[in-house]
C-alpha cells in the first residue's frame, strides 16, 4: 500500500486521459479494484473481472471511445484517481433527462479523505454536460457504504437498484441520480 500522501489535493492535476495511457490505467484500475472490493469477494470471481473489465487493451479501446470520457487525476507523477463517464443504457429506474453514467470512479487510498474525490467529481460533472447529460446517474455496490455516503454528499439520491455481475457473482448495485444543472 502506498504511503499518507503530503501534497494538497489542490495541487493535482485533472486530465483527459488518451489511448496512451492505456497501460498505466489498467494497472492503476486494476489494483484500485482489488484493494476497494478484493476482501469481500471470491478471488476467482475478482480475477475474472479484472481480466475482462481492466486490460490494457480493453482500456485502449474505452479510452479511444468518444462516447467515454475517462478523465485521470495526477499527483507526483503518478495517477492519484480516475472516472469514467459515459452515455450507456439506462436502468429504468433512471427517468431524467439525457441520463450520462458516471461509470466508474476510483480514488487511490492515500488520497481518500483529502478533497480528490471532491476535484474530480466537479470535473466528472462537467465531462457529463460535455456528453449531453442533464441527468447523471450511477451504480454502487449496496455493500459500499463509504462510496454511498460520499455520493449522497454530492447530491446524488437512491432510485432502485440493478445487477452487477463480478464474475459468475451476482451483484445488487443501488442506482443513484443527481440532475446536472
Amino acid at each position: 500500500m502506498s504511503e499518507r500522501v503530503q501534497v494538497p489535493a489542490a495541487s493535482a492535476r485533472i486530465r483527459r486521459g488518451v489511448p496512451g495511457d492505456a497501460l498505466a490505467l489498467a494497472e492503476f484500475a486494476s489494483r484500485t479494484f482489488s484493494e476497494t472490493f478484493g476482501a469481500e469477494n471470491r478471488e476467482d470471481d475478482l480475477e475474472q473481472h479484472l481480466r475482462s473489465s481492466f486490460g490494457p487493451a480493453q482500456q485502449g479501446v474505452e479510452l479511444a471511445d468518444p462516447d467515454l470520457i475517462t478523465l485521470l487525476a495526477e499527483a507526483e507523477g503518478k495517477l492519484a484517481a480516475f472516472a469514467q463517464i459515459r452515455r450507456a443504457r439506462v436502468p429504468e429506474c433512471v427517468t431524467g433527462l439525457a441520463p450520462v453514467e458516471l461509470w466508474r470512479f476510483y480514488v487511490d487510498r492515500p488520497w481518500q479523505g483529502r478533497g480528490m474525490a471532491q476535484r474530480l467529481m466537479t470535473s466528472a460533472r462537467q465531462a457529463a454536460r460535455e456528453l449531453g447529460g442533464r441527468t447523471f446517474w450511477l451504480g454502487v455496490w449496496e455493500r459500499n457504504l463509504r462510496a454511498i455516503a460520499f455520493y449522497q454528499k454530492c447530491g446524488f439520491r437512491d432510485v432502485g437498484s440493478h445487477e452487477f455481475w463480478l464474475g459468475s457473482d451476482r451483484q445488487t448495485d443501488r442506482v443513484m441520480v443527481t440532475p446536472l444543472e
